[in-house]
């Protein structure tokens, strides 16, 4: 029972391939890298949420199968061998077999009905699993790249803030700046390299939980940038589109159809006949002393006693006043009430949440274009200072800038691009969000292995 909308599939050679390029090397090379739509295809496959749901999706089938086959005649074969003294007990037999099934039963055409709903729960569940681990690897995935591209400009800026110290020390000591410079030169060097230990710290969880979804090891796991597809802007229109129920919210209704069938069924076990088939066989034992018992032929003189013995019939069960099943039916019907409720309140939550999802993508838009904006300008404000201090270097009278200068922009510009890459991936996260809920992360998955085509960050 799969989606009708899922994600491309690769084929085992090309996994094989993957895992050699990825891991064959690994004496060698210091990355495995991967791409977004084999972690995707790697983590459904292997990711134990999608096991889960699958497994109730089995055992919803046998209980829909079960409660058919209820109808089915059981057929059972045994021996009750022994001896006796005096006359026989029971029916001390050498092979016997009994035939039971239900004829009719009023409340089993419920009990179907709600195994059927039941096993569309399940199928729901499944699909919505099977979102949440697309939705939870692409996150991961975005994460990691911008944790990489993060610890990257880290480090960078690190240097600077160091180089930075250098400078200042200098000046310290030729009597131009003064101690403070220099506490604030090593503030800052010292914040930077608790940012760059967080973000390794951040780098190294993102890559565990990524290992962990798709069933690889994290060792120097790393991402493939460009086999991320572009992201969409976020329109205006997306804050008033009704978005439709999710598979959670759409199990619980079907889950809620399915205690209620099963109070009706509970229900109509009282004043409702109940009719069984029932037949059996048995082949007495001959070493015992049945035939003393019975009177002989005057004909044959033998006794009447038969060895062979089968019986078919009817049983009829009428329940006329039955405490236990009227309390049983009153306890399913409770069920089902709060089943329903149940659906309801997911309902009224996950309309909540989509809204508030809707709205937040146009802020968060509106932030990361600030963001953009703002590294742009620190990164133009950057090679202005680099032109002045050429320029300073040829022209005496021109303005005059210092490579102290230069390190504090080149510290600021790291910094902005920094908060840009958050700024993006914060996003990108509320976008993959609302493109699951909207049911579209397959399609966006399907363009990222047709043609992935994400601009690479500015990284000057």
């Amino acid at each position: 029972m799969q989606r009708h909308s899922t994600v491309v599939r690769i084929n085992a050679a090309a996994l094989l391939i993957l895992s050699v390029i990825a891991f064959g090397p690994a004496s060698k090379s210091a990355h495995a890298q991967i791409s977004l739509v084999s972690a995707v295809d790697l983590a459904l496959k292997n990711n134990p949420r999608v096991r889960l749901a699958q497994a109730d999706v089995d055992k919803s089938t046998a209980i829909l199968k079960e409660s058919k086959d209820v109808y089915i005649p059981a057929i059972t074969v045994g021996s009750g061998l022994g001896w006796s003294y005096g006359y026989p007990l029971g029916q001390p037999s050498v092979v016997n077999a009994t035939l039971q099934g239900v004829l009719l039963s009023w409340s089993q055409r419920d009990y179907i009905r709600a195994a059927r709903f039941g096993l569309k729960a399940a199928v729901l569940n499944v699909n919505d699993a099977r979102a949440q681990v697309e939705e939870d690897t692409v996150v991961t995935y975005l994460a990691l790249d911008r944790d990489l591209s993060r610890e990257q400009a880290l480090d960078q800026q690190l240097a600077r803030a160091e180089q930075l110290v250098t400078i200042v020390t200098d000046r310290l000591n030729a009597g131009v700046d003064t101690g403070i410079d220099l506490t604030q030169a090593k503030l800052t060097a010292a914040q930077i390299h608790l940012n760059y230990l967080n973000a390794q710290d951040e780098r190294a969880l993102d890559q565990q939980h990524l290992a962990n979804l798709i069933g690889l090891p994290s060792t120097s796991l790393t991402t493939t940038h460009d086999s991320i597809p572009q992201l969409g802007t976020p329109t205006e229109d997306q804050a008033t589109i009704t978005l439709p129920d999710s598979p959670t919210v759409q199990a619980a209704l079907q889950n809620a159809e399915a205690k209620q069938r099963i109070a009706w069924g509970d229900q109509k076990k009282l004043y409702r006949p109940q009719i069984f088939l029932a037949s059996q066989y048995s082949l007495f034992a001959k070493f015992n002393n049945y035939q003393v018992y019975f009177p002989t032929n005057p004909v044959t003189g033998k006794s009447v006693f038969q060895y062979n013995n089968a019986g078919i019939g009817v049983q009829v069960s009428w329940p006329i006043f039955d405490r236990a099943l009227k309390d049983k039916a009153q306890e399913s019907a409770a069920d089902a009430v709060h089943a329903y409720a149940d659906y309801r309140n997911a309902r009224i939550k996950d309309q909540e949440g989509h809204a508030q999802l809707a709205r937040s993508t146009r802020t968060l838009a509106a932030k990361a274009e600030v963001a953009d904006l703002q590294q742009q300008l620190a990164s133009q404000q950057l090679a202005a200072i680099r032109t002045q201090l050429q320029a300073s270097a040829a022209n005496p009278n021109a303005p005059q800038r210092t490579p102290k200068d230069q390190a504090n922009a080149e510290i600021d510009e790291r910094g902005k691009y920094i908060t840009m890459l958050n700024s993006r991936f914060d996003l990108e996260q509320a976008q993959v969000q609302l493109m699951r809920a909207q049911g579209n992360l397959d399609m966006w998955l399907r363009n990222a292995a047709i043609a992935p085509s994400k601009p690479p960050a500015p990284n000057p």
